[in-house]
């Protein structure tokens, strides 16, 4: 898993509320702290060190060696001198070049990352991209103790990830607010680097609320603390000793640490935390707007020689679009706005808006202010999900299918000329049976995704259950090898 790299951008994507592993890499970190010391003494970060240390754990990532069927490009000549060039044995395509299948074995994958405890009962939180596609996590505490750790549930939006161990009475690290640190004030990163545990680092907070096009939501905390490869998921601290932040990614042309790390401030981590843990999905409330900081947009039309209208502030979100059936669309809100805050906190760019509507459930009320013709306008609106309601969701279960089913046997992939596949069975009442699919009907594709496996289900009926449509649209075959096309209601609609 290589850095994610930085690029200047104009986040346009649809508001809604939204690395450093090493062994191959994973990168992202950060830092920030509370109070600030007499400019004459130095700042003793030691009683920071000493609480965090014990709560920030060693996470070992693995990713087991698997078979993969794949298509590999033919040779017509190796076809007629070793294959079968006429087609009599089943395959017309050999002669002809093209395609042919063949098995091949993905090597054993492992990486590093770390965790933070937040829980002496066992809740780890850490970054999406530590634990994302692992086989076998195994968490190890300060003190040398392993554990099997298992996923509560993930949210790539904000890359972030909540785990479990089964332990108690562990060591934990109080949770601070992010949005009382300033910039300037001291902060460590703690975690494990290159597999070097327990490792501190210090610095200053160097910003707030960054945006920069890693992930679907974000406003980082910006720290000169050293972060590198291995410290995705740890601890950043301030000198009180509380959790601020996640560590998530550090910006370098080279993958090592350049002095730019970035973290996930706990305004943001709590709330995923908390609906992790209740509904096994974040509750995002989506605002419905398309647009991005008013500078970009002002820089944009000076760059195109465009005149810049007078927008009554220097600040503020700039709308370009706005999504039929959203609060942004209820609240009036049209091209040509600028949003300015939300619920009596200021907001100056993308980032901060991000931030506060992440908090945001959908069914929330929101006041929302912004400016149209120099004027200052708002109101209040309840807030909606992606899929245009109020309703809390949950990821559906994937019993809601009403049916079993396993990988495709080999002697049958081999009759239908396939590589993978999930076949149907024992088919009762339920959302198969609602669309029209029957036992030994083979499922191929399930919203463009590859179904090799029990878990590629599940995940893609997680997926398309808190999606904006809950459908599932699956392309498959029936065993006498016709091809068909399905579409499987997996959510609810208000």
């Amino acid at each position: 898993k290589a850095m994610k790299k930085i690029s200047n951008y104009l986040m346009a994507g649809t508001l809604v509320l939204s690395l450093t592993l090493s062994a191959g890499a994973f990168y992202k970190a950060n830092a920030a702290t509370n109070d600030i010391a007499q400019s004459a003494q130095p700042v003793d970060l030691t009683y920071a060190a000493k609480k965090a240390l014990p709560a920030v754990v060693h996470i070992k990532y693995v990713q087991n060696a698997k078979t993969q069927t794949i298509d590999v490009q033919t040779n017509p000549f190796d076809d007629f001198f070793f294959g079968d060039p006429f087609g009599f044995f089943g395959n017309p395509n050999q002669g002809q070049g093209g395609t042919r299948k063949q098995k091949v074995q993905t090597p054993k994958k492992e990486a590093t990352g770390s965790g933070v405890i937040i829980s002496s009962d066992g809740y780890i939180v850490t970054n999406n991209h530590v634990v994302n596609g692992a086989d076998e996590l195994t968490v190890t505490l300060e003190d040398n103790r392993e554990f099997n750790a298992k996923i509560i549930g993930t949210d790539p939006t904000t890359d972030l990830a909540l785990i479990k161990i089964d332990a108690k009475n562990l060591p934990t690290l109080p949770i601070g607010d992010s949005d009382k640190i300033q910039v300037g004030e001291w902060v460590i990163a703690v975690g494990n680097p290159f597999g070097l545990n327990n490792t501190v680092t210090a610095g200053i907070v160097s910003a707030k609320a960054r945006s920069i096009g890693a992930n679907g939501i974000e406003s980082f905390i910006q720290t000169d603390a050293a972060i590198t490869p291995g410290n995705s998921g740890g601890a950043l601290v301030n000198t009180k000793g509380e959790l601020i932040g996640i560590n998530a990614m550090i910006y370098s042309q080279t993958g090592s640490y350049a002095g730019y790390g970035f973290a996930i401030p706990t305004a943001i981590m709590n709330k995923v935390v908390d609906d992790l843990k209740q509904y096994g999905t974040v509750q995002r409330a989506y605002l419905g707007i398309r647009g991005g900081d008013l500078l970009d947009y002002v820089n944009s039309l000076k760059e195109q020689n465009k005149d810049v209208p007078d927008f009554g502030t220097n600040t503020g979100i700039y709308v370009d679009t706005v999504e039929d059936n959203s609060a942004a669309s209820a609240a009036g809100l049209k091209k040509g706005d600028v949003i300015i805050g939300i619920d009596d906190q200021k907001v100056t760019k993308m980032a901060e808006l991000q931030e506060q509507v992440n908090n945001k459930r959908p069914g929330d009320k929101a006041t929302i202010v912004w400016m149209r013709d120099k004027k200052k306008m708002s109101k209040t609106v309840t807030s909606k999900n992606q899929q245009g309601t109020t309703r809390a969701g949950t990821t559906a279960d994937p019993n809601v299918l009403g049916a079993k089913g396993s990988p495709v046997s080999e002697a049958l992939k081999k009759q239908l000329n396939i590589s993978y596949g999930l076949q149907v069975k024992d088919v009762k009442s339920g959302a198969f049976k609602d669309g029209g699919i029957s036992d030994g009907f083979i499922i191929l594709t399930a919203n463009d995704k590859p179904m090799k496996s029990i878990s590629d289900l599940q995940d893609a009926v997680k997926e398309a259950s808190t999606s904006k449509n809950p459908v599932l649209f699956i392309t498959g075959m029936w065993p006498t090898g016709k091809t068909d096309y399905k579409a499987i209601k997996v959510g609810n609609e208000e």
